[in-house]
């Protein structure tokens, strides 16, 4: 099976063309903006038709999606996430290929959800800013394609990779700083958000599910369980093996002495989606087969070893 990946260079989209390599069956070709691409293509700014000619030459049976933004304005959001995908839409439809796309999509253009509740498929997405904004305008081009397609929806990846940037990344940096810096106490705030983590390495088995099957419509990725950021900080302590205390800038038992500055905070989760968000994952096991392996310790335990490496 001819696969053709767009994003390879991306977070996503790494973990995605290892899993895609391990498979003896499939034969990958890369395309992208940077120079290590096997072919080398910008779809915010490239023609439906130039890609439509490639598309026609390469033949694959299976297009993956893993390309976009996350941060920047809300134009240049819109120009990498949704004008980016209607420019690939629009080729395959062109194209004489016939190619199954398989869109990676996020939990954000749900948007914020009631707490303790599940996330189904079918529920009314109101994204809270342009990042969710921008990717539910791709989805939405996707469904209404006609192509043979489907949406994952990932939750919040964690894992390998996890970037710097990123409220773990962010944990995981400020415990290297503390204890780079002999601190007995870590001032953390926004520790108080929910969310659903699914190890990277399982969104990449779930892109390759999809790419086996004949599923269309979208399909959520991740564990079906939410888990407290502070729960995160604590485990990643614990991991670390950093001895000090963590004081939460913004708990319910919050210590006096920790509205002090001068100290690593890690910030409120960027998403738009509020204090909670958890996946109804029953799609995705009963129509891919799928369901997340790799335990939240263990991702943690791979964030830490990344951070570590930079003392």
């Amino acid at each position: 099976m001819r696969v053709l990946l767009l994003g390879a260079n991306g977070y996503l989209g790494r973990f995605v063309a290892d899993r895609l390599l391990a498979d003896p069956a499939v034969q990958l070709t890369a395309l992208g903006r940077g120079d290590d691409a096997d072919v080398r293509f910008d779809l915010s700014t490239g023609s439906p038709g130039a890609l439509t000619r490639f598309l026609d030459a390469v033949h694959p049976g299976v297009v993956i999606n893993c390309a976009g933004a996350i941060r920047g304005t809300a134009s240049e959001l819109t120009r990498h996430n949704t004008v980016a995908t209607a420019t690939l839409c629009e080729s395959l439809r062109r194209s004489g290929c016939r190619s199954r796309l398989v869109q990676v999509g996020c939990a954000a253009e749900y948007g914020p959800s009631q707490h303790g509740s599940s996330i189904a498929e079918d529920a009314v997405a109101r994204p809270g800013g342009p990042y969710g904004v921008s990717k539910l305008a791709a989805t939405e081009l996707v469904l209404g394609s006609g192509l043979d397609a489907i949406v994952l929806r990932v939750f919040s990846p964690t894992g390998p990779g996890t970037p710097a940037g990123s409220p773990l990344g962010r944990l995981a940096d400020s415990l290297r700083r503390a204890m780079q810096h002999g601190d007995s106490e870590l001032k953390l705030g926004g520790l108080g958000v929910q969310r659903d983590f699914v190890d990277v390495r399982d969104v990449a088995r779930a892109v390759h599910a999809a790419t086996l099957s004949a599923a269309q419509g979208v399909v959520n990725i991740g564990t079906g369980h939410a888990v407290r950021l502070r729960e995160a900080a604590t485990a990643l302590a614990r991991i670390s093996g950093f001895g000090g205390t963590l004081l939460e800038l913004d708990g319910p038992s919050l210590p006096r002495q920790a509205t002090g500055e001068g100290t690593p905070q890690a910030a409120p989760y960027p998403d738009g989606c509020g204090a909670w968000q958890q996946a109804d994952v029953r799609t995705a096991r009963d129509r891919l087969g799928w369901r997340a392996r790799i335990g939240f310790e263990e991702s943690l335990a791979d964030i830490w070893m990344e951070a570590a490496c930079r003392m």
